[in-house]
């Protein structure tokens, strides 16, 4: 009896193991095949002052200048179809938790008047504005758009990284955007 019930012991607890391994492999799976932290370093082509800001819309990366030819790249969500941009612009301000007024335009297609912060608000925890314009590089409620083609030309980030930048960027910083 004593032997059946070592034998059963020991059964359980191979079962056990190969469920912790099926569990293990499982939640393995669903991580990204290549664990990449952001911002990463990287090299940045061209002329661009220390503090500056470079987005490359075809790369969907925001690259902050370094000096040197070296820079952090991080990932972005750019302007859908019809509503990119190029050009040179400037942080002009900087906010925590921003409240989020959508324009006419988007009110014409249904968004509200106000959001305020919080976790409905899709500016995220930070809003880097650009210039005089309406456009913004800030944080998101929808993670998973980061690296598409899906705003209305703003710039969106993982909530993280656009915290991360928050704290490098001066204002008045030169934004430059690339095809």
């Amino acid at each position: 009896m004593r032997s059946i019930a070592g034998a059963f012991a020991l059964l359980l607890v191979l079962a056990t193991g190969v469920a912790d391994a099926r569990e293990q492999k499982v939640s393995l799976k669903q991580q990204p095949a290549a664990q990449q932290t952001w911002p990463q370093e990287a090299e940045l082509k061209g002329d661009y002052p220390r503090g500056a800001i470079v987005i490359n819309v075809s790369e969907r990366r925001l690259y902050y200048a370094l000096g040197d030819g070296k820079a952090l790249m991080y990932r972005v969500a750019v302007g859908k179809q019809g509503f990119g941009w190029s050009g040179q612009s400037w942080v002009s301000a900087m906010t925590k938790n921003p409240p989020w007024y959508p324009t006419a335009r988007m009110r014409a297609e249904g968004a509200p008047r106000y959001v305020a912060p919080g976790p409905n608000n899709p500016l995220g925890v930070r809003a880097l504005y650009l210039g005089w314009s309406e456009y913004r590089i800030h944080g998101t409620n929808a993670p998973h758009t980061v690296g598409s083609a899906s705003s209305s030309g703003c710039f969106r980030m993982l909530n993280a990284d656009v915290s991360d930048l928050y704290e490098r960027v001066a204002i008045g910083a030169p934004v430059y955007v690339i095809q």
